[in-house]
């Protein structure tokens, strides 16, 4: 009973799409750091990353319960059919945002800082679809802050390579963010709801998504000119381009299971493969130094 229970919960904040920034939050980190950092500051980065996202993620849930509940898409979703209770999932988001807290006071003073201000950027995030159809990019920037957080950090401050890095998160969340959307046009359009492919039409959508994913490797390809890194960084980014190409080729809305294919398990693998490439890279300069 207590694991189901588990199950459901880890299913509303989506636990497993833990994936898509969390890698590159481990890489701001490990540069940062110019290695492994210390144990301490390693598990709060970890705890920091772990409360933001899933608590951002149930919030988005409570936000969005009742447009669920009116699109076929969605209504199965676990608080539209009474699977999850609304208190419960209000704990867990208060619960992740105090151990995003609690992690940004054992980090350092920046973090502490700044906190109010990606927790505001969550909850805006998920009523921003009402407001405007650059939804897509504010999630980006609300994915884009780990490998920021994550440097920050280490270092208590800022520098161009973690904001590169950053904005190429941003504009690869946003646009594989707008490849799904493109399965709800009508609905969004029929509940007035803001979206890039709601107003801009399929075929638009497309080409800003391309456009959004082609901003992604400019970023990357950015840090490899201007860092630099290395060979094995480089053929990180070669492969993410190729993964990108496959995902835009199987975007078919009417078909479910290959937009799920397209949106998420080709991002959850292209984001583990630049992680492999890029420690890869990090690593194998670090032995020819020595």
């Amino acid at each position: 009973m207590v694991f189901d229970k588990l199950k459901k919960y880890g299913e509303l904040v989506m636990f497993s799409h833990t994936i898509f920034s969390l890698p590159f939050g481990l890489i701001a980190m490990l540069w940062a750091a110019n290695g492994i950092p210390e144990l301490r500051v390693f598990f709060w980065i970890l705890v920091a990353l772990f409360g933001a996202r899933n608590g951002a993620n149930a919030f988005n849930r409570i936000a969005d319960r009742f447009i669920d509940g009116r699109n076929e898409r969605t209504r199965d979703r676990h608080l539209s059919t009474g699977q999850v209770k609304l208190y419960e999932a209000v704990i867990i988001t208060v619960l992740c945002f105090v151990l995003m807290a609690v992690a940004a006071y054992m980090l350092n003073l920046t973090c502490l800082i700044l906190l109010p201000f990606a927790i505001a950027l969550f909850i805006f995030y998920s009523y921003s679809k009402r407001l405007t159809w650059l939804c897509h990019f504010i999630l980006g920037t609300a994915c884009g802050g780990a490998p920021v957080g994550a440097w920050i950090a280490v270092t208590g401050g800022i520098t161009l390579m973690p904001l590169f890095l950053g904005a190429a998160v941003c504009f690869w969340v946003a646009g594989f963010d707008i490849l799904y959307a493109t399965q709800d046009i009508e609905f969004d359009r029929k509940e007035g709801l803001h979206s890039v492919p709601a107003r801009f039409g399929f075929k638009n959508a497309l080409w800003i998504a391309r456009a959004s994913h082609t901003m992604c490797i400019l970023c990357l390809l950015a840090i490899f000119i201007l860092m630099p890194r290395g060979i094995f960084f480089l053929i990180g980014i070669i492969v993410s381009i190729l993964l990108l190409c496959i995902e835009h080729y199987n975007v078919i809305p009417e078909n479910k299971d290959k937009m799920i294919f397209a949106s998420y398990h080709m991002n959850q693998v292209l984001s583990i493969v630049f992680f492999i490439f890029a420690m890869l890279d990090f690593w194998f300069d670090k032995f020819i130094q020595i």
